[in-house]
């Protein structure tokens, strides 16, 4: 009698592809989208290797420079670090689904009136997490901002007018 070698599937299990798909449905800036995709994959990939939404960056793919922001359900996430699997059924916002008919967000215009930007790497998921902090609790100061933005990084020191633009959506300049 044959014998299965330690720790391989048995042979009459599915292929191990089939073992790690799952399909999933999400909504993306207003579009319903369906995936079969790898239970291990990202958001950020979904977002960009499969529905090519390149808008949101792969910074660091550790969570730690905020670049891959995006918002699910009207809260700002890490989409390195959100399994797409987990997202099932969630409305998910990417910087390409901000704009509308009538042209840029308020946030999106005010980057570009205050220069809250340079090389541009860094900016969709700047404005994603700018935008979330509208309507989360932040006290008024550049500072309050500075501490509510601290999970987004620019190498290239544009926080002046990140700062500004935030603060001038904020008051309504």
């Amino acid at each position: 009698m044959p014998t299965t070698p330690i720790g391989a599937p048995p042979r009459d299990a599915p292929p191990t592809e089939a073992l790690w798909t799952v399909e999933v449905q999400f909504t993306v800036n207003g579009a319903v989208s369906r995936l079969k995709l790898d239970a291990r994959v990202s958001l950020l990939d979904a977002l960009r290797e499969h529905l090519h939404l390149t808008g949101t960056k792969k910074g660091c793919d550790h969570g730690q420079c905020g670049a891959c922001t995006v918002h699910v359900d009207g809260r700002r996430v890490l989409s390195c670090l959100t399994l797409a699997a987990t997202i099932n059924g969630r409305a998910i916002t990417t910087v390409e689904g901000l704009a509308n008919a009538e042209g840029l967000h308020p946030m999106q215009q005010a980057f570009i009136r205050h220069d809250g930007f340079q090389c541009g790497y860094c900016t969709a998921g700047q404005i994603m997490s700018a935008v979330a902090l509208l309507g989360e609790p932040c006290g008024p100061g550049n500072d309050d901002v500075r501490e509510a933005m601290s999970g987004n990084i620019c190498r290239c020191g544009a926080y002046p007018g990140i700062v500004e633009a935030i603060q001038s959506v904020r008051s309504g300049r």
